[in-house]
């Protein structure tokens, strides 16, 4: 296993930071169209437990963490490169190929972060200690997407991505353009700004409403999925289904639509 870098390793190591800022950056923007928002930012200001400021050191903190992790992945999946290469020379099947790891990668991944993320909520130690880091955000945030505790960082988004792209075969480049698409899925569940025509919102059911619910107080123990399907949280009772309602002041709000008792 050589330790220099390719340049394929670059990109799959800076190309998700970039997405990152650059994605979450267009949703700042976006903010001041407050009728889209699912919460004020005197809302935001009140119940948020950290500074925006902490927020992106707290971020850059963990994406150099990643950053680590994921030069290391592709040292291990060096091997999937060579495959890659032979499969696209000159073979329509690779594009199914790739479409195929995505599906697995996004299966995998899914199912990884459902039960570690109900087992975070449930183990009062890992939550109190790493996880309530990322739940200082009541309100979420697009660049907020990744704001954890470094140990939560690891285990949960990290480990996840890692598992994923190494179960599915994938090669570097596409476990690159995997991760990018996961980040990108990611800031938008946090976004907290329903734009009409958001292609995440109408394919997926989670999304940013989804997953506000699970930040509010009345959440916590539900609506774990992330990043893409509910199966799991359908499958094994933690579903919290909601209703969109318009705020008076403008905007929307997310509200569950029935009372449930704890689990």
């Amino acid at each position: 296993m050589a330790l220099g870098i390719s340049s394929d390793e670059l990109l799959g190591i800076l190309m998700p930071v970039l997405v990152y800022w650059i994605y979450s950056g267009m949703y700042v923007i976006l903010e001041s169209f407050e009728k889209y928002k699912l919460h004020s930012r005197k809302e935001e200001e009140e119940k948020n437990l950290v500074s925006r400021i902490t927020v992106v050191k707290g971020v850059l903190l963990q994406q150099s963490i990643q950053a680590t992790i994921n030069f290391l992945l592709f040292k291990v999946i060096e091997g999937n490169d060579a495959m890659a290469a032979a499969d696209f020379a000159g073979q329509p099947s690779s594009f199914i190929v790739i479409i195929r790891q995505f599906v697995v990668a996004m299966f995998v991944l899914d199912t990884y972060q459902y039960f570690t993320h109900r087992y975070m909520h449930h183990n009062k130690f890992l939550y109190r200690n790493f996880h309530s880091y990322h739940h200082r955000l009541v309100v979420p945030y697009s660049f907020g997407a990744l704001y954890s505790h470094q140990v939560d960082g690891f285990l949960f988004d990290t480990m996840g991505g890692a598992l994923a792209a190494f179960l599915s075969g994938m090669s570097t480049r596409t476990s690159t353009f995997f991760f990018c698409f996961a980040t990108i899925k990611t800031i938008d569940d946090h976004c907290g700004i329903l734009i009409p025509g958001n292609p995440f919102h109408i394919i997926f059911w989670n999304n940013t409403a989804f997953h506000d619910v699970h930040h509010q107080l009345c959440g916590g123990k539900y609506n774990f999925s992330q990043p893409f399907f509910v199966m799991w949280d359908k499958i094994m009772g933690t579903y919290m289904p909601y209703s969109l309602q318009k705020r008076a002041e403008g905007g929307f709000e997310a509200l569950p639509v029935k009372e449930r008792k704890d689990d």
